[in-house]
């Protein structure tokens, strides 16, 4: 279900935003070199290795810049208009 935005920072930007789609990857790196020298499998991991649980997406405000969790832009639009209502 879609919901309207309202960027939290600037608190103008009603229209303008990118959704950015995270898609996990879960590496092993090299202390010293910083290469990924293991890639694994989400449904597989090392036992060490916690998965990523973060949101799916983020949202960018396209006049600020700003990026945060969809949450923060749908909860800042609910409560702007809670606000002209009363």
């Amino acid at each position: 279900m879609s919901h309207p935005y309202l960027c939290p920072n600037c608190k103008t930007n009603k229209t303008r935003f990118n959704i950015i789609e995270q898609k996990p990857k879960a590496v092993k790196m090299d202390p010293n070199t910083g290469e990924i020298t293991e890639e694994y499998n989400m449904d597989h991991l090392d036992p060490i290795h916690l998965p990523y649980n973060g949101p799916e997406q983020k949202v960018q405000c396209g006049v600020c810049g700003l990026i945060e969790d969809e949450q923060s832009f749908i909860k800042r639009a609910e409560y702007a208009q809670n606000k002209e209502s009363l």
